[in-house]
């Protein structure tokens, strides 16, 4: 039989008969690779048939709340949802050395211990390596059912699932895992399309729960098409530098559960560890009697963070003003530094301005919209901030300081860590209903409690927060 070939998008799998510079997709410029196409022989339709369900109607399916399975790793299983859904297929992604196949192998381990069997498949290591990395992680598989296998052969790995029955299959990595009736090369299109499409149905016909390890593009996509995003349950992603001791894993879907819960994790030479209080772990270094820095409280879904945002501002040299954002939207920068020179009249056109997130954290709450105007204030000055003041609400064009959400989990995370003052919009101090501070409304009447400032426009809010 002929082989015919096509040319694949690298980046989204659109396939052409002929080669493009840039895809019709996704805009992909020089993405399009030549592959062989040859139709599905017949071991690949009878595989499919094993998956085959017939419909059923809706009003007879029985619904039973499964348990989901713990990983004992407090903060994995908070940004699952709670645990690993039995069936589930799971997609973790990050920058090389950032730690995925450590809590994967951490999670083996855990599972491993409490007696479920767990089968890790290494596609990039072999079986020795895989057991150095395991000692050196503290992870000896003495007492649980935890099987290890060097293969990249998708259908060898399908025979070990079913022979094997493990609850548990991780797969180390995606883009290694041939499918041997697919001529293409591991890591293709094709080839990351049909094995993530046999693993989901691999899981959701044997209730076998699948961790997928893949790397990630310089773009920070998922390497592979942008269909494997699709086809899995739920994505993971690691964030923070590589050369930075904290990891951030968040969920960008989850079918499960909600994607707004972030996991902290601190990367030490056993492996991954929790950080139970990532507040205290952000706010560990910040500068004392330094201008442009300042505490704001954010919202990862159910958890409130306190992080420091630091400012700096510096006459531009070359005529024109530069700035830059890490951790921060910079369109929200941009729209920040109109409100300031417009409403409050600061020069700000010919000074560079810098915004920082300490601790690798990206901001998407707007809660955080005063804390870097107030900082951008204070760097250019030159005025110190309350130190023991945490600054809340989001900035309106008009200058106004507009109210935000969960507002008493906030304040609560704040007085834990000791702070004084808390600098909130006028319409969550008319709203709050919250026992714990109630009695700080009028001042500091009740020890121990924190003091409540309402404002309700940015200028207001500098007059009180800056230090003269």
């Amino acid at each position: 039989m002929k082989t015919k070939t096509v040319f694949s998008c690298q980046n989204c799998g659109y396939q052409s008969p002929k080669w493009l510079g840039r895809c019709p997709d996704c805009n992909r410029w020089n993405s399009f690779v030549e592959e062989d196409f040859t139709a599905p022989s017949a071991k690949t339709k009878e595989r499919v048939s094993l998956y085959k369900d017939e419909p059923v109607l809706l009003k007879d399916i029985e619904v039973k709340e499964a348990p989901r399975i713990k990983t004992d790793i407090l903060e994995l299983d908070r940004v699952l949802g709670g645990g690993i859904v039995a069936g589930s297929v799971v997609l973790i992604g990050g920058d090389p050395g950032i730690g995925k196949s450590t809590i994967s192998l951490q999670i083996s381990n855990q599972l491993a211990e409490r007696g479920i069997t767990v089968l890790y498949v290494s596609g990039e290591e072999s079986v020795m390596q895989t057991k150095l990395r395991a000692k050196r992680l503290g992870t000896q598989g003495k007492e649980g059912k935890l099987y290890i296998v060097n293969q990249t052969d998708l259908s060898l790995i399908v025979e070990y699932v079913l022979k094997i029955k493990p609850a548990v299959v991780i797969i180390d990595s995606v883009q290694v895992i041939f499918e041997p009736t697919i001529s293409s090369s591991p890591g293709s299109v094709s080839q990351v399309r049909e094995c993530a499409g046999i693993l989901t149905q691999l899981a959701k016909s044997s209730g076998t729960s699948i961790f997928i390890i893949g790397h990630v593009t310089k773009e920070g996509t998922i390497a592979g098409p942008r269909v494997l995003e699709h086809i899995v349950d739920t994505v993971l992603y690691f964030e923070g530098d590589r050369f930075s001791i904290y990891r951030i894993l968040r969920a960008v879907k989850n079918r499960f559960g909600s994607t707004n819960e972030i996991g902290v994790f601190e990367m030490s030479s056993e492996g991954l560890r929790e950080v139970k209080n990532p507040s205290e772990i952000f706010l560990s270094e910040k500068p004392k009697d330094v201008s442009g820095s300042v505490v704001a409280s954010i919202l990862e879904g159910s958890r409130p963070l306190l992080v420091e945002i630091q400012a700096l501002v510096s006459k531009s040299s070359f005529g024109y003003a530069c700035r830059r954002a890490q951790g921060f939207d910079f369109n929200r920068l941009v729209l920040l530094v109109a409100v300031l020179e417009k409403r409050m009249g600061l020069l700000l056109e010919a000074e560079d301005i810098f915004i920082n997130v300490v601790g690798g954290i990206k901001i998407e709450d707007p809660a955080a919209d005063l804390a870097v105007a107030v900082a951008i204030a204070s760097a250019f000055r030159e005025q110190l901030i309350l130190s023991d003041a945490v600054v809340l609400g989001e900035v309106g064009l008009a200058g106004e300081i507009r109210s935000i959400s969960q507002v008493a989990l906030r304040i609560n995370e704040a007085e834990k860590l000791g702070f004084k003052r808390c600098i909130l919009p006028q319409t969550n101090y008319k709203n709050l209903n919250y026992p714990a501070i109630a009695g700080s409304r009028s001042g500091r009447d009740n020890k121990g409690t924190i003091e409540l400032v309402p404002v309700s426009n940015l200028k207001e809010a500098l007059e009180i927060i800056l230090r003269r």
